[in-house]
């Protein structure tokens, strides 16, 4: 075993010295702009201003971040304002990794991967956001230094979202939107819905920023991130234009390139119509397969640019004035895609964007308030009960969050948590960037006449289930790896917590089969075959276990 670590760490010492120095050395020129360090006031435990920017949290639970000025400028507000969320949000993104590689030699190993597979990223980030990303890591915390230092860890941290949906065996991702307008909607005009179910742990989704962007150059907008963030998942600039991402489905990439929400901060920041838009993403090299959607209050319609390593296309409608994206690429550009088809045969990818279909059709007008009611939707096609928590739904309760915007004048709505069942927050572009917002007293940033109330289901003996089945599929997961033993009564209560979903059937039947119960493991397996199973690779694991079980028992 130490012969071989050996071997592993000599040869990723040899990839370390082919081209890795440039990359570890490479800082951005900050020269040209202000270097004065902002000083951060604190007016209350949940509140802070600096000269040009504030941090507050709204009753709904939500950060309100507002900042303006130069790149390094901004980053420096963003890393002083937020530095304490920072070092909750590092810890619950590399706390795992942390806990999976405990070992100093390998954390060491791990490093020094890490800076090769990142070696030409810094290529392919615009100046600009390297200075900005260089002025929030001045804040940056000290616990995960091994992991690389300051800046190039949360440079690094920008392609998080991008390693999350291209790892085979990571299901972090699987967001759906969609757009509507003209005679699709009540008044007309653009109405855009998505949910971002980017999942990392509950601890990494406790700390939305909602993010209010006024820089030197470009359109000012907002974003939906999180503390130390710059890149853009979710956002709205002052033109009314919006970028929202969906992950497609990508070969495990041997080189990183331009992180997806750098990109779409550029088109967010800089564009201000459809053109632009697509001009913007064809200059970028990306290094995973993604959907970015784009609604246009000057064009009054949404398209998807659908970018990945070596292919690029355009997804328009046709005839039609409503646009549905989930997880699959739908230009010409992908129809013979062998990772698309994959992802559209096997997937949940296609059932979500049916189910999508379905409820677009039931509601001929679309309304923000419709909008919200299909991302909070947990039911699968023809309203059938699929249980809580499956992939197939279009609320699959686990979304970091929902979001709907109306681009023309100029509004957005973002879910408070959890998931999608808390208010949907309303925010006022226009109202907020008029005016630098009021530090003494500080005001937060919503509005709070047109925000929407959360949804009842978080307030029934449902819900309650639902949140007792995820702590139990926790520990019986746990039990499965490690081997523990678990008492019949838990896995009864993990299967009457969620009755309705298929997986719950599957842990019981996993755990059996691991302590060699096969008569009950094939009663749990095929129990699972009776209920809606979110993938094809999910159904054919079952079916190879009942297999095995038939053989053991003959």
């Amino acid at each position: 075993m130490a012969h071989n670590f050996c071997k592993i760490l000599g040869f990723v010492l040899l990839l370390n010295a082919c081209g890795v120095k440039k990359s570890l050395q490479d800082l951005p020129d900050v020269s040209n702009y202000e270097q004065t360090i902002p000083e951060r006031q604190q007016i209350s435990d949940f509140s802070f201003t600096t000269n040009n920017g504030l941090l507050t949290k709204n009753k709904y639970g939500q950060w309100e971040l507002y900042v303006s000025g130069d790149p390094y400028q901004m980053g420096m507000q963003i890393g002083g304002l937020e530095k304490e969320l920072m070092v909750v949000q590092e810890h619950a993104l590399l706390g795992k990794v942390a806990e999976i590689v405990p070992s100093k030699s390998k954390q060491f190993m791990l490093r020094k991967v890490l800076a090769w597979y990142n070696r030409k990223m810094h290529l392919h980030v615009p100046e600009e956001y390297k200075s900005e990303i260089l002025g929030v890591s001045k804040y940056a915390g000290d616990t995960y230094d091994y992991f690389a230092d300051d800046y190039l860890r949360i440079l690094y941290f920008h392609s998080a979202h991008d390693i999350g949906h291209a790892l085979k065996d990571l299901a972090l991702v699987g967001c759906s939107s969609f757009a509507a307008w003209g005679d699709k909607t009540e008044d007309g005009s653009l109405i855009i819905g998505r949910n971002f179910d980017f999942y990392a742990g509950d601890e990494f989704s406790q700390n939305k920023v909602i993010a209010f962007i006024k820089p030197t150059n470009g359109y000012n907008f907002m974003s939906v991130t999180w503390p130390g963030m710059i890149g853009v998942v979710s956002g709205m600039n002052d033109q009314g234009l919006t970028v929202t991402i969906n992950a497609g489905k990508s070969d495990v990439p041997m080189l990183a390139k331009t992180p997806i929400s750098i990109l779409t901060r550029e088109i967010l920041q800089y564009a201000s119509n459809i053109d632009e838009a697509i001009a913007i993403a064809k200059k970028r090299q990306v290094f995973v397969s993604e959907s970015i959607l784009i609604g246009s209050a000057n064009d009054n319609r949404a398209i998807t640019i659908e970018v990945s390593p070596n292919n690029f296309g355009v997804y328009t409608v046709e005839n039609s004035n409503q646009l549905i994206c989930s997880n699959h690429f739908q230009s010409e550009a992908y129809a013979d895609d062998k990772n698309n088809l994959k992802q559209i045969a096997e997937s949940h990818s296609q059932y979500r964007f049916e189910r999508m279909q379905e409820l677009l059709s039931e509601t001929p007008k679309l309304t923000v308030e419709k909008a919200i009611s299909i991302l909070r939707n947990k039911e699968g096609l023809d309203n059938k009960t699929i249980g809580y928590g499956n992939e197939k739904a279009l609320n699959q309760l686990l979304a970091h969050h929902g979001v709907v915007f109306k681009p023309e004048e100029g509004l957005v709505w973002v879910s408070a948590s959890p998931y999608q069942l808390g208010a949907f927050v309303a925010y006022d572009l226009n109202e907020i960037f008029k005016n630098a917002p009021s530090q003494k007293p500080i005001k937060t940033l919503h509005n709070e006449a047109i925000t929407i109330e959360a949804d009842p289901f978080q307030f029934t003996q449902e819900y309650l289930n639902y949140e007792k089945y995820r702590i139990l599929s926790r520990k019986v997961s746990q039990a499965i790896l490690n081997e523990n033993h678990i008492e019949p009564d838990v896995l009864d209560e993990l299967i009457s917590s969620n009755p309705n979903y298929w997986k719950a059937y599957y842990l019981v039947g996993k755990y059996y089969y691991k302590h060699q119960y096969y008569t009950a493991a094939l009663q749990a397996f095929k129990k699972a075959q009776t209920k809606e199973i979110a993938t094809v690779p999910d159904k054919e694991d079952i079916e190879n276990h009942i297999k095995k079980i038939q053989r053991k028992l003959k």
